[in-house]
């Protein structure tokens, strides 16, 4: 697995396509969300809140495969791969509500990190 700090001359370290500080605010904004028509299951919460900590070099091991072994911020491929196998997870027809909100908040995050959605869960 790959992970680096990745920085701009001059700029911040950029985690996926994001810089550094956008993702701890995204992550930071998760459990303040207001005026949603219908909030988050905690499931979903727990999956893009882990999905930020593991983008963010916070924890050592990917939220679906459990993929990691280096330290620092996973590389754009490595975040890319953990958002197909959310979608892998999601699509499953034998799993149940929860897990499935759990991977669809992974895949929401880290598909807005690597910049493949403009919004952040």
């Amino acid at each position: 697995m790959t992970r680096y700090g990745s920085r701009r001359q001059g700029r911040e370290p950029l985690v996926g396509t994001r810089e550094y500080a956008a993702v701890v605010v995204a992550r930071n904004r998760l459990g303040a969300r207001t005026g949603a028509v219908e909030p988050p299951s905690p499931q979903f919460t727990s999956g893009a809140a882990a999905a930020y900590q593991w983008a963010l070099g916070g924890t050592e091991r990917s939220p679906v495969t459990g993929n990691g072994s280096a330290e620092g911020v996973p590389g754009l491929q490595d975040l890319t791969a953990e958002v197909d196998a959310a979608v892998v997870q999601m699509e499953d027809p034998t799993s149940a509500a929860g897990p499935r909100d759990y991977h669809r908040g992974v895949h929401d995050a880290l598909a807005w990190v690597c910049g493949h959605s403009n919004h952040a869960p």
